[in-house]
């Protein structure tokens, strides 16, 4: 498994407003669309291209197309939804498939509840969003679901990473499948209730509010 933590003064500047427990829902919004965006530019640096002849209106020229199968860009629910506009942006052609997954709040495991993904992921690359990368066990199950499907390059992009989430998905993984993680932090620790400390609280919530 590969980590890749950006770096840039953009992107801690969003990220440090995303921290505030002031920032109402809208802002939280539109931040977390602009950041992805900057993610996804470091997430995509390895993205699958091949050669094309074009046409210019002066000569004809070499240039470069995303090569097929197109990747697919899965959004884990519901989180992961505030992500997938800012990652399309930058990759419109992908397709984008669906994973519906939760947090057992007693266990801490990961339950999925929802699906929408291609049968065959064989050659696919796949880019999955989920915003905070706590305990590792969505992100687990997501990419374990992803494999059995015959997937194989697999990346993740996170806001944030916790030092315990990182160690448990690498360990879980393994050798199974080329694994990136993207994200905009590692933060020093979970606490008791495996929350990311400092984090930014529950990303779903601060993104669409509380819903009992």
């Amino acid at each position: 498994m590969r980590l890749h933590v950006a770096d840039h003064p953009l992107i801690a500047h969003k990220l440090t407003v995303l921290r505030d427990e002031t920032t109402e829902s809208p802002t939280f919004r539109l931040l977390v669309d602009e950041l992805v965006t900057l993610l996804a530019y470091e997430a995509t640096r390895d993205v699958r291209v091949t050669q094309v002849q074009v046409t210019t209106p002066v000569a004809t020229t070499t240039g470069t197309h995303l090569a097929a199968p197109r990747p697919i860009v899965v959004p884990i629910l519901r989180a992961g939804l505030g992500m997938l506009e800012g990652m399309t942006r930058l990759l419109p052609t992908a397709e984008v498939g669906f994973l519906g997954l939760q947090r057992d709040e007693t266990t801490y495991e990961a339950i999925t509840y929802a699906n929408r993904l291609p049968d065959d992921l064989s050659g696919r690359q796949c880019f999955v969003l989920d915003p905070m990368l706590a305990t590792g066990h969505t992100l687990i199950a997501a990419i374990e679901y992803l494999l059995e499907k015959g997937a194989r390059d697999v990346t993740a992009i996170c806001l944030l990473a916790a030092p315990e989430g990182l160690r448990t998905l690498d360990e879980a993984i393994g050798e199974r499948g080329d694994v990136t993680i993207v994200t905009a932090s590692v933060d020093e620790r979970l606490n008791e209730q495996k929350y990311i400390v400092p984090g930014l609280g529950d990303a779903g919530d601060r993104l669409y509010g509380v819903v009992g």
